[in-house]
């Protein structure tokens, strides 16, 4: 089986689950950050260590299967390298760091799973934007990778803007919660979330392709449910949760 076989059936395959992966978050909250402990998940481990395991081939297996292409050192699919790199290299190498999560645990299961995902949606976005697509420079003209790149970035600042609200909620050494407020906190309970939809909305109008838009629709399938849990969460654990918000989506869900 040629190589661009197997890659569009590990597409289809992601775009397959998805909607499984759906229906069972929408009854069944991952277990980890203010979400742990649950039963039933088996061992863990530090919460910083299972996130950064959890999304180190999201860096390392893009950077090596990118450079493996043979258009890895034109113009576009550099671009492309560096959007992909700036979202995970954050949220792979710093973002843990910053976390205040003393005593947060991880099951193991839900980093390896998240390992396996991760490895087959780093090869097959890398290999499409380095080999398998076709961007020539009048690409960064074109009005689905304007469109894309801009719809990245806001997603970008505004998934980075929502953590630090989160993030400077805790003083050092506290581990409690409060209700976040202000920016995207004005609309919604998980505009950091949101974001995130975003950006993946923009990659995959951005490279205009079916592995671009499969990690879109899986995103989207993973976050949408975990926003509703934290939503429902917030406004059971504070009687002054403002009523306006919505769980992800400004006014509608």
């Amino acid at each position: 089986m040629a190589e661009l076989q197997i890659h569009g059936i590990l597409v289809w395959g992601v775009l397959a689950i998805s909607v499984p992966a759906f229906l069972y978050l929408l009854r069944n909250t991952a277990p980890f950050g203010r979400h742990y402990p649950a039963a039933g998940w088996g061992p863990s481990f530090s919460n910083r260590t299972g996130w950064i395991i959890m999304e180190l081939p999201t860096v390392v297996v893009f950077l090596y299967v990118y450079f493996c292409g043979e258009s890895a050192w034109e113009v576009v699919p550099l671009v492309f390298l560096v959007m992909w790199q700036a979202h995970y290299v954050h949220r792979t190498l710093i973002f843990p760091f910053r976390l205040r999560t003393q005593g947060k645990r991880m099951p193991i299961a839900v980093a390896a799973s998240g390992v396996f995902f991760n490895v087959i949606n780093a090869y097959i976005n890398a290999r499409i934007v380095s080999e398998f697509g076709e961007y020539g420079v009048e690409w960064l003209n074109d009005p689905r990778f304007l469109v894309g790149l801009a719809v990245f970035l806001a997603g970008m600042a505004l998934n980075l803007h929502s953590d630090t609200v989160l993030l400077r909620l805790r003083k050092p050494g506290e581990t409690g919660y409060a209700i976040p407020q202000g920016g995207g906190f004005r609309f919604v309970s998980c505009p950091n979330h949101l974001g995130e939809i975003l950006e993946w909305a923009g990659w995959a109008l951005a490279t205009w392709s079916l592995a671009g838009l499969a990690f879109f629709v899986f995103t989207a399938a993973n976050l949408i449910p975990r926003a509703y849990s934290h939503h429902r969460w917030y406004r059971e654990k504070f009687d002054d949760y403002p009523a306006s918000r919505k769980a992800v989506i400004p006014g509608i869900f």
